[in-house]
């Protein structure tokens, strides 16, 4: 199984910046840790190109953040002041999604050990997204002839609004997002399938309406790739999450996406997304989870 990390590329942030940046590389390092992988699993993606971008956003957004001309505002919607450093790692997060779906559709699964940048719109990004890596490598796949119908399977506890937006009208990607209802974003885009789940969630309820969107989506979108956004935010003890679930009921999540994607024979690319439990390790444990059900469910 294939697994590309960024963490290498360290964003310059204010000291008290909310977003746990560290999680990243002590994810690399528990999944190094615990014998399931050996080095030659672990791979630094190259950094997506103009053109790969260009299949997702504006030239103009992407020359304004590659020069550093963002404005103030458009920087504060980030939540990262901008520096070469972002500029970098944005890019490398988008092509290890790219990578990982080449993986998948080589080996049945790959990941991307960070990404899930969902909130990126083509023209302007948001809520710690600069580039959405999803709608970046599913259009990489289409236009590199390796897969024609793509699923994004999301279930960060926020929606992913700027996937919806980016990929509105397009009939050959599927987006289908599962969220907290009163969560960021308020003013929320529509996906081909939305569900949205109150507050305090428990994890029967999350999961009888995850089989049921699940169900849906691929019914209606046929899909050679399916792009999984596995955010760990939808824990109980999330301090963004606002849903209840459990370790056991995130596993049983990931457990479900996963095995249809293989009753289905559909490669599938996991991306990271949102967590932000009060004690990182939380965190941690459910991205590493996932990696290691997929490796044990999908094999690569």
């Amino acid at each position: 199984m294939q697994l590309f990390y960024t963490d290498v590329f360290v964003l310059p942030l204010p000291v008290g910046h909310r977003f746990p940046m560290e999680k990243y590389s002590r994810l690399r390092a528990a999944l190094q840790a615990s014998g399931d992988f050996s080095e030659s699993n672990f791979h630094l993606p190259h950094a997506a190109t103009d053109e790969e971008l260009g299949r997702a956003h504006d030239p103009a957004y992407i020359k304004a953040v590659s020069t550093g001309s963002l404005s103030q505002p458009a920087q504060k919607a980030i939540g990262f002041p901008w520096s070469a450093g972002m500029v970098e790692r944005s890019r490398r997060s988008a092509g290890a999604t790219i990578g990982a779906c080449r993986a998948a559709l080589a080996d049945g699964v790959g990941a991307n050990l960070a990404g899930g940048t969902h909130h990126a719109f083509r023209d302007r990004g948001e809520g710690f997204c600069v580039f959405n890596d999803a709608a970046v490598a599913a259009r990489a796949m289409q236009a590199e002839g390796r897969a024609q119908r793509v699923l994004v399977v999301d279930c960060d506890v926020h929606q992913g609004n700027g996937t919806a937006s980016i990929l509105q009208g397009d009939d050959s990607i599927f987006t289908f997002s599962i969220h907290g209802a009163r969560n960021f974003p308020f003013e929320k885009e529509q996906s081909d399938l939305d569900i949205e789940l109150p507050d305090g969630c428990s994890d029967a309820a999350y999961l009888l309406r995850l089989n049921e969107g699940l169900d849906i989506a691929f019914d209606l979108s046929r899909p050679n790739l399916v792009i999984y956004l596995a955010g760990a935010d939808p824990y109980q003890d999330d301090r963004l999450g606002r849903l209840g679930l459990s370790f056991e009921g995130l596993a049983e999540r990931d457990r479900h996406v996963l095995a249809e994607c293989k009753l289905r024979n559909t490669p599938v690319a996991i991306a990271m997304a949102g967590g932000y439990a009060r004690q990182i390790d939380d965190t941690v444990h459910i991205h590493s989870t996932t990696i290691r059900l997929a490796k044990a469910l999908l094999g690569g």
